[in-house]
């Protein structure tokens, strides 16, 4: 443990270093000359990636996604609470906030009365631009299912997949969580509670509704989405209470019957949780996600059901472990000790289609929060022995009701094992793009992306807490 132990602290130097150069980038201009764009990055924006980039060939990740700032934001909560960040994170966290209430001016009606901008995008990229119809529709509250904006608080005009409802739900558990590590002063007081009371009012109104996923790819109702939404929900009711109290029960409601409708998501035969639920005729290839992982991490429940300690989130874990074994080359042969690389799902052809970090990181993740309590008020079969579903080291998940020293170290080891292929695959000067190659190992997709570092940040932030 000690190479590694040593590795860590200094990755975390880096990805610590990394994340903020996406945190308020101001000394970066992005231009678009397709779209008659030149973007000057407003304090308080998030963007993916600080490297410029027009899929020549890295993709333009130089917005403002309001999944991935929310991310980004509660991994600097992490740099906050263990002293690498203490008042510029503050700064930052009132800059963000501010930033995102200024979004809910945005209207795209306005847009669509001043034709000049759309004169200045070039011919053959005005068939990338949303409709009329959706840009119009761009107001009020549907400004919060906005999937991402521009860097400098404008509305993105590109057709892309809208809408999606988790933005809203994750930034409300970010600054619930933020509320609970440190003292805010009056006006970011206010500022905060007014966002948060927008994100739990948005998110109760549209749990319910189809969106598209976290890759943005399919409409329909989804496993992160909802699981996301419950937490915040659920969370967001104990903070109304004593302000509102019909709406802390209007939340509380509304948590119950998402994690009601969670059920369903639970396939017995495979043995994993599904993570989706498309129109018919449906069923999909993608339905083993990586996604169901990422849910319990952000969402991050104490205990039970859809929560680190469900052994039935184990078993999704152990299935996605077969599922990459088998099909990335660079888990072939690996050394005793490491665990498979992680990808979204079976099939992905998205650029190298690879191993993404912060998959391989919320599958550590998940062992550590699991491991720092031991214990699981849920009173599920454990799914290894319902299921028959092991794990990469050989050892059961040792998740249920009372889980011993033994299955607890086991968790540990079992993801200090995909924290030694993440350092396998990272290089020296300790970048981490998007993806590594799921047949070279080379990095690929998005350079220097912040959720990549933000995932490594919260992810050692667990490992730390039950001991390093």
């Amino acid at each position: 443990m000690s190479g590694l132990a040593a590795w860590i602290d200094t990755q975390y130097r880096h990805a610590a270093q990394g994340m903020l150069r996406s945190v308020s980038p101001l000394g970066l201009v992005k231009s678009r000359p397709g779209f008659g764009q030149t973007i000057l990055p407003r304090r308080g924006a998030i963007i993916a990636s600080p490297v410029l980039a027009a899929y020549d060939p890295d993709p333009d990740y130089f917005f403002h996604w309001y999944r991935d700032a929310a991310i980004v934001i509660d991994a600097l909560r992490e740099l906050y609470e263990d002293g690498s960040a203490t008042q510029p994170a503050l700064v930052a966290l009132g800059d963000y906030v501010h930033f995102s209430l200024a979004l809910g001016a945005l209207d795209g009606r306005r847009l669509l009365e001043q034709r000049a901008w759309q004169d200045a995008v070039a011919a053959d990229f005005k068939r990338f631009l949303r409709t009329d119809a959706d840009l119009g529709a761009a107001h009020d509250q549907n400004i919060a299912a906005e999937t991402r904006v521009n860097a400098d608080g404008s509305l993105d005009v590109s057709h892309w997949a809208r809408p999606q409802h988790d933005g809203p739900a994750l930034r409300a558990l970010t600054l619930l969580r933020w509320a609970r590590s440190a003292a805010f002063d009056a006006p970011l007081a206010a500022a905060a509670a007014a966002l948060l009371r927008a994100d739990l009012r948005f998110t109760r109104q549209r749990c319910s509704e189809p969106c598209f996923d976290i890759w943005e790819e399919k409409l329909g109702l989804h496993y992160y989405t909802l699981c996301v939404a419950a937490a915040a929900l659920a969370d967001g009711a104990v903070w109304l209470e004593g302000q509102d109290g019909a709406e802390a029960q209007q939340c509380r409601t509304a948590a119950a019957a998402i994690r009601r409708s969670l059920e369903g998501y639970w396939l017995p035969q495979q043995g994993y949780y599904r993570s989706r639920l498309l129109p018919a005729p449906a069923r999909s290839a993608k339905e083993l996600d990586i996604a169901v992982i990422l849910a319990a991490i952000h969402a991050r429940g104490s205990a039970g059901a859809h929560s680190v300690h469900d052994p039935r989130m184990h078993a999704t874990l152990a299935q996605l472990e077969r599922l990459f074994d088998a099909e990335y080359a660079i888990n072939r042969d690996r050394p005793a000790g490491r665990a498979p690389a992680l990808g979204r799902y079976a099939g992905d052809v998205y650029y190298s289609g690879g191993a993404y970090y912060f998959s391989t990181l919320a599958a550590a993740e998940l062992c550590f929060r699991a491991a720092a309590v031991g214990t699981s008020t849920s009173t599920s079969t454990s799914a290894s022995a319902s299921t028959g579903v092991g794990t990469s080291t050989g050892v059961g998940v040792g998740v249920g009701a009372s889980a011993s020293a033994r299955e607890v170290n086991a968790l540990i080891q079992r993801g200090d094992a995909f924290l030694q292929t993440v350092r396998a695959y990272t290089p020296d000067s300790g970048d981490m793009s998007e993806q590594f190659d799921q047949h070279s190992g080379a990095q690929s997709s998005a350079k220097q992306l912040a959720w990549s570092y933000a995932a490594f940040i919260t992810c050692i932030a667990a490992r730390r807490a039950i001991g390093l």
